[in-house]
């Protein structure tokens, strides 16, 4: 079996990262939401009663990016360098990719996947009226493929 990094004696640890040497590093993570057609179209043209909806998620991704720390237990609390979040809109599904820099001592995959996660979230949030059905229901809404899809390391010393 695998030590698991974040366990010591059976006890959970923070990993001791004090001997590692500051390295360029990024990590990219895209999800997927799916949602009515109709929906979608009211995205793109701003009708959205709620506001500018990618704008908004933008801005939410970016907020837990930050604040990843804050939301998983043993995650470090690291420098962010960069963030860019970006939308790709297919005729029934929004994709969000999140890409997150730091020059540290530990990578920002979680930071990546919080921050996917959390901007599809907030458009759901944006979006709920338009998706429920006459039962308060959601048949069609659909969050998924959340993953991590690239990650970069790069030493300074080269």
């Amino acid at each position: 079996m695998t030590d698991f990094s974040h366990l010591k004696n059976g006890k959970a640890s923070m990993v001791d990262i004090s001997n590692k040497t500051n390295v360029k590093r990024t990590a990219t993570a895209e999800g997927e939401i799916k949602l009515k057609k109709t929906t979608i179209e009211a995205i793109k043209n701003k009708e959205i009663e709620k506001g500018n909806v990618l704008n908004t998620a933008r801005i939410a991704g970016i907020q837990a990016i930050k604040k990843t720390p804050e939301n998983i237990p043993l995650c470090h609390p690291i420098p962010i360098t960069g963030i860019d979040i970006d939308f790709k809109t297919k005729k029934d599904k929004i994709k969000t990719i999140v890409t997150v820099k730091t020059i540290g001592k530990t990578g920002v995959e979680m930071e990546a996947v919080n921050g996917a996660t959390t901007t599809l979230l907030t458009i759901l949030d944006m979006v709920k009226s338009a998706e429920k059905n006459k039962h308060g229901e959601y048949p069609t809404t659909k969050i998924e493929n959340i993953k991590i899809t690239k990650k970069t390391k790069v030493d300074l010393n080269d």
